[in-house]
C-alpha cells in the first residue's frame, strides 16, 4: 500500500510566517546590537525593513485564502439549511460519489501507515515487557505457585482490525490477547452450547469448559490432587466442575496489577502506563501515554485492552469474558441451572486473518475490498449522528466491526473470490453492494453466520480447526436481535446511504474547511428512517 501524506495547511502556513516575524526580529536585534560599532552612510539602506516582510506575508496570506475561496467551488461544500446559493449546481457540477468517497477516505478514514506502523510497534514492546514480567512473578491468589499454578504462556497473540489493515480513524485502540498456561495436571473438555435449546440464541456462539483428568491419569487420585485449582478456578454447574471465566478474568487483572508494578519503574523513560480494570464484564484495559520527555514523532494515547485466553488448539481460544450477547440477555437468567460465570467466547482472529490473506493473494492487483469495509465503517459512524446515547449503542452493537467484517467475508465467499470489478474505479458500486447486502441479512435472510462457525465454515481456506469447533452448531451473528431492532437498523442503514452525498459534503473535506451543523433530517432520538 502506497503512503499518502497531506498538508495540513491550517497549521503549516502560521508556523512559516510566525518562523519569518522571529527570523526578522532576530535580524533587526542582532542590527541594532552592532549598530554602534558600524553606522551606515547617509541615505544607505542598511536592512530589509519589516514592513516589507510583513506586506509580503500578508499578500501570500490574501492569495492563498482567494485560492482555498475557489477550491471550496469545487470541493464537496455543507449542505445548505435553507434557501439557494449563488453558486448553484447549475452553475458547478456536482462532484461523483467516488469523488467525495475517496476525499472523505483520505481526510476522514485512511490511517497513516508510518502512525500505525510506530503504535504496533509501540504496544508491542509495552506489553512484551510486563507479560515476561507476569510469568517470572509465578502465580498469586488463591494457589501461590506449584504444579497447579495458573500463569502466563509468556507471549501475546495481537488481534483486531489493527492488525487486519482495515482500522479506521485513529491508531489508539488495540486488542491483545494473553495466552494462559494450565497446570500439568489439569486438561479441559470444552463444550458448545450451540446445540442447547433452552437458551437464547444469544448465547449459543458460548462455550463451557469441564475438567478431566490427562491420559495416563487415575481418578481418584486426580480429583484429590486437582482439588486445590478446582476449589480456586471452578464453579460446580449440573454436577460437573467447569472453568469459571470470571475467577480467571479476577486472577489475570490482579496478576497484571502486580506484574505492572515490576516494569513501571523501567517504563517511565518511555511512557506513562496505568491500568483499568473491567470488572466482570469487559478484560481490563491498559492506558499507555507518553512522556513529556518522550519527543518520537508519533505522540500518541492508546488503549490497549488485554484478554485473558485459554488455547484449544490450531490457534483457536477461549476468551473471558464472552462477549455481551444482548441487553435483553442477562447472565444472570440462564435457564437449566447454567451459570453465567462459566461461560467462555471463542477467538478464532487467526483463521480470519487466514482467510482475509487467502481472499488478498487471490484477489487483482488494486482490490478494494479493504477500503469497502473502512467505508462501511464510516458510514455506519455517520449513522449514529444524532442518535440519542440508547439508541446509539444498540447502532453500534447490531452493526459491530466484527459483524460488518463478517458481512464483507460472506459476500466474498458466496461470490469465490473478488472479481475484478473490485478494483477502485468500482469503489462505489461495490460499497453499494455491500450495503444491499447487509440489508437482506438484517431483513430478508435474517441471518449473518460466523465466518469460521458457520454452516461449513471456512475449514479449506482457514486450514484445520478444534474438533469441538468442527461439531459445533452454526452462530448466527444476528440471533440477539428481535425482529424490530433489526428493520429499524436497515431503515436506518439505508437512509444513511441515501443520504451520503450530503453527509460526505458536511462531514468530509480537508480538515480546515469550516464544519457546519448537521442537516435537521438527522437530529432523530431513534432508529426510525430519515428523511431523505
Amino acid at each position: 500500500m502506497s503512503v499518502h501524506y497531506t498538508l495540513n495547511l491550517r497549521v503549516f502556513w502560521p508556523l512559516v510566517t510566525g518562523l519569518c516575524t522571529a527570523l526578522v526580529c532576530l535580524y533587526h536585534v542582532l542590527r541594532g546590537n552592532g549598530g554602534a560599532r558600524t553606522e551606515p552612510p547617509d541615505g544607505a539602506d542598511g536592512g530589509f525593513p519589516l514592513l516589507k516582510v510583513v506586506v509580503l506575508l500578508l499578500l501570500g496570506y490574501i492569495l492563498l485564502r482567494c485560492r482555498h475561496a475557489v477550491r471550496q467551488r469545487f470541493l464537496p461544500g455543507p449542505p445548505r439549511l435553507g434557501g439557494h446559493s449563488a453558486f448553484s449546481s447549475k452553475h458547478f457540477p456536482e462532484p461523483s460519489l467516488d469523488i467525495l468517497l475517496e476525499s472523505y477516505y483520505e481526510h476522514e478514514v485512511r490511517l497513516s501507515p508510518h502512525v500505525l506502523g510506530h503504535s504496533k510497534a509501540h504496544v508491542s514492546r509495552i506489553v512484551g515487557e510486563l507479560v515476561r514480567a507476569g510469568r517470572a512473578r509465578g502465580s498469586p491468589g488463591p494457589i501461590p505457585g506449584g504444579a497447579l499454578a495458573l500463569a502466563f504462556r509468556g507471549d501475546f497473540i495481537q488481534v483486531g482490525s489493527a492488525y487486519e489493515q482495515h482500522k479506521i480513524r485513529r491508531p489508539d485502540g488495540f486488542d491483545v490477547l494473553v495466552p494462559l498456561r494450565l497446570p500439568p495436571l489439569v486438561a479441559l473438555e470444552p463444550r458448545s452450547l450451540g446445540a442447547e435449546p433452552e437458551l437464547a440464541p444469544a448465547f449459543h456462539g458460548c462455550f463451557v469448559c469441564a475438567l478431566k483428568a490427562p491420559p495416563g491419569a487415575s481418578g481418584g487420585h486426580w480429583l484429590r490432587d486437582c482439588k486445590p485449582f478446582s476449589d480456586g478456578f471452578c464453579v460446580d454447574v449440573r454436577g460437573r466442575r467447569l472453568l469459571s471465566a470470571t475467577l480467571v478474568l479476577r486472577w489475570f487483572q490482579a496478576h497484571l496489577q502486580r506484574s505492572l508494578a515490576t516494569v513501571r519503574y523501567s517504563l517511565e523513560g518511555r511512557c506513562r502506563v496505568s491500568l483499568t480494570p473491567g470488572g466482570l464484564e469487559q478484560p481490563p484495559t491498559l492506558h499507555i501515554l507518553p512522556c513529556r520527555t518522550d519527543y518520537g514523532c508519533c505522540r500518541l494515547s492508546m488503549a490497549v485492552r488485554l484478554i485473558p485466553a485459554v488455547h484449544l488448539g490450531d490457534s483457536v481460544f477461549l476468551v473471558a469474558p464472552p462477549p455481551p450477547p444482548s441487553p435483553a440477555g442477562p447472565l444472570s437468567e440462564l435457564p437449566g441451572g447454567l451459570r453465567g460465570d462459566a461461560l467462555w467466547g471463542v477467538n478464532t482472529a487467526r483463521q480470519e486473518q487466514k482467510l482475509l490473506s487467502w481472499l488478498q493473494e487471490r484477489a487483482p492487483p488494486g482490490a478494494c475490498y479493504l477500503k469497502c469495509l473502512q467505508l462501511l465503517k464510516a458510514l455506519r459512524d455517520l449513522g449514529a449522528r444524532g442518535l440519542d446515547p440508547t439508541a446509539a449503542a444498540q447502532w453500534g452493537r447490531i452493526l459491530s466491526s466484527y459483524v460488518l467484517k463478517s458481512a464483507l467475508l460472506a459476500m466474498l465467499q458466496r461470490e469465490g473470490a473478488p472479481a475484478p470489478g473490485w478494483d477502485e474505479a468500482h469503489l462505489g458500486e461495490r460499497l453499494e453492494e455491500l450495503v444491499q447486502f447487509l440489508r437482506d441479512c438484517l431483513l430478508r435472510r435474517r441471518t449473518l453466520f460466523h465466518c469460521v462457525l458457520g454452516p461449513g465454515g471456512a475449514a479449506a481456506e482457514v486450514g484445520p480447526l478444534p474438533k469441538v469447533l468442527r461439531e459445533a452448531a452454526p452462530v448466527d451473528l444476528l440471533a440477539a436481535f428481535d425482529r424490530q431492532v433489526r428493520e429499524l437498523a436497515a431503515a436506518r442503514l439505508l437512509s444513511t446511504w441515501r443520504r451520503l452525498p450530503q453527509l460526505l459534503r458536511a462531514y468530509g473535506g480537508p480538515r480546515y474547511l469550516v464544519r457546519c451543523p448537521p442537516p435537521r433530517s438527522q437530529r432523530t432520538q431513534g432508529f426510525p428512517e430519515d428523511e431523505p
